[in-house]
């Protein structure tokens, strides 16, 4: 994404050829949207115009021309224009003079940062999944006109540029189809913060005073993540929008753009969306540095008819994660204990992963337009062989701030002068890039024994060592003992849902996803208990003699039960003055 020139925006408005898009909503309660765009001053026989196949923020295709229906085209007296289908995305409008008017309806039922919905409480907008666009027109300005006439207490949050009323414009087609809108009866805040306006617009059933605390945290991450770069991004018209719909009809979400984000809830501030909302917050906002400023070459430009590869989104999103629970911390919003023992389910799921032996933390990366919210009916093995690249990249962020301040240093700082060289004068950058700056902050031994290791290759860092220096303890319980396989309980009993990881006690005595566990050393589990109980009683080494029914058929299983791998990350009560020290540099506030 580019630097946009705003200060030609009157005159753009004023003079320049624009595409012209209103949207309005009849009917809402089934979910469709009505959507007309006037095209004029066309040079070409023919127009193409299209569906996007993807969403600023997403790896993976998501295909919205599926949810177009009734189109029309009309030229500037009126009359019908003939449309031909070229592929499933796009439509040909042929024989106009000079203008196209499209028109067409638009179903939309899924509220997330990814899809559109369209009800009697509000129409929630991603671009790329509501509006057509032309390709060859992709220079042009763009002004949307939000028809809110059907229900007047509705206002407009978006990254657009308000011009007059409910008319909005975007300089480009892209700077458009990177601005997500929440059309409602929110309710919002604001607060100025070095010459610039935070926004945080929230429709949900709550009330002010949930919502006056919530903003108070908000607030404060906005702080703790200035303090990391020194500076804010400068906001286009100077103001950064949260765009958040906690209502129960919506699907858990959050997207990064570049002045807004969207944050989805089906949890209300009074029902855990206080505490369980909030982290997403600090993760997209975090954002706004490092995906849409400091940005990975390989997203540049976004292809909105491909899927979009990197292999950096160890770094993009996942030392965005690692910031995300630091962030909480030295917000206040979570103590110092919190934050540790909620490292451990990312650091045993990255750690303990079968998945380290086939692919790197880049390799994972490339592994997104499958898993990044990806639609796919065949079974896969992802148990074995992938490993988030938001939890990886993380638990390597972690690492190589430990590894730092062991040198007096910080990851604050290197973000820093990756923000300065490449973020603030937005250049985009490659892998050897990040590894050159770390070389100037660290040395160039440091900076190749850290991507050697970790980045080209899938080694484990000293964590013991490094949490030890910081006042964190890391141990194993050896006592209990590991399966190796998530069991489920239905209505006929117990059953294995998940592949058998690698080389576990579960995978080597030959069990398999949807295995039905009919008895356990001769003894049928109990109708009122769990997978834990029935587990709980053996220790490592025990043997289970396992019924099973596969495929209709009944056979029987030996499984040796082995040390649980897992490892735990706690304060330390009895760390040195030194490491106390050195935690609370690390966690403090700024």
């Amino acid at each position: 994404m580019r630097i946009l020139i705003l200060f030609l925006l009157v005159t753009s408005v004023c003079f320049a050829q624009k595409n012209t898009y209103r949207i309005s909503f009849e009917n809402a309660e089934h979910h469709e949207a009505n959507i007309k765009i006037s095209f004029p001053d066309l040079e070409q026989d023919s127009l193409t115009v299209q569906m996007s196949r993807t969403s600023p923020g997403r790896y993976a295709l998501h295909e919205f021309a599926k949810n177009v229906y009734e189109v029309k085209a009309t030229n500037s007296k009126g009359e019908q224009l003939e449309i031909l289908r070229p592929d499933p995305y796009s439509w040909i409008v042929t024989g106009h003079d000079g203008l196209v008017n499209l028109e067409y309806i638009l179903f939309g039922n899924r509220a997330d940062g990814t899809y559109t919905q369209i009800d009697q409480t509000h129409a929630h907008l991603n671009i790329p999944a509501t509006f057509m666009y032309s390709e060859s027109l992709k220079q042009r300005p763009v002004e949307v006109i939000f028809d809110t006439q059907q229900f007047p207490d509705w206002k407009i949050a978006t990254q657009l540029k308000q011009i007059d009323g409910n008319t909005y414009y975007a300089p480009d087609l892209y700077y458009f189809m990177d601005s997500p809108t929440e059309i409602s009866n929110f309710d919002s805040r604001e607060f100025e913060i070095d010459g610039q306006v935070v926004r945080f617009t929230l429709h949900h059933p709550g009330t002010s005073q949930e919502f006056d605390e919530y903003w108070e945290k908000t607030k404060e991450i906005v702080r703790q993540q200035k303090a990391i770069f020194g500076e804010l991004p400068e906001f286009d018209f100077k103001k950064y929008t949260f765009l958040a719909c906690y209502m129960p009809q919506v699907s858990g979400d959050g997207m990064e753009h570049r002045n807004s984000t969207v944050l989805t809830s089906t949890s209300s501030l009074a029902e855990g969306g206080m505490d369980g909302n909030i982290g997403t917050v600090a993760h997209e906002f975090f954002h706004a540095w490092n995906v849409e400023r400091i940005r990975p070459e390989s997203l540049e430009p976004f292809d909105f008819t491909e899927a979009n590869m990197s292999g950096l989104l160890w770094f993009a999103e996942g030392f965005t994660s690692y910031y995300t629970g630091l962030t909480l911390t030295r917000a206040g919003i979570i103590t110092p204990e919190a934050y540790a023992k909620g490292l451990n389910g990312t650091f045993n799921y990255v750690w303990n992963s079968p998945a380290r032996a086939y692919f790197n933390p880049v390799e994972m990366s490339y592994q997104a337009p499958f898993v990044d919210a990806a639609a796919s009916i065949d079974p896969v093995n992802r148990e074995n062989t992938f490993i988030s690249y938001y939890s990886y990249g993380s638990m390597l962020g972690l690492a190589l701030d430990l590894q730092l301040r062991q040198k007096g240093q910080n990851l604050d700082a290197f973000m820093q002068l990756v923000w300065e060289k490449y973020g603030e004068p937005e250049i985009p950058y490659e892998l050897e890039d990040l590894q050159d700056v770390l070389a100037a902050y660290a040395g160039s031994d440091f900076a190749e024994d850290y991507f050697g290791k970790y980045i080209y290759k899938s080694e484990m860092p000293n964590y013991e060592q490094l949490l030890t220096e910081v006042g964190l303890l890391l141990k194993r319980d050896s006592k209990n003992a590991f399966f190796g396989a998530s069991v489920q309980k239905d209505d006929e009993g117990f059953y294995i849902n998940s592949n058998p990881k690698k080389n576990a006690p579960a995978y080597k005595a030959g069990l398999d996803i949807g295995d039905r566990i009919l008895s356990v050393n001769g003894t049928t589990p109990k109708a009122d208990s769990s997978w834990e109980d029935e587990f709980g009683q053996y220790k490592p080494g025990d043997q289970l003699k396992l019924e099973i029914e596969r495929f209709g058929k009944k056979m029987h299983k030996t499984v040796t039960l082995e040390a649980d791998p897992g490892f735990e990350i706690s304060i330390d009560k009895n760390a040195s003055s030194k490491a106390v020290k050195a935690r609370k540099a690390w966690l403090s506030g700024k």
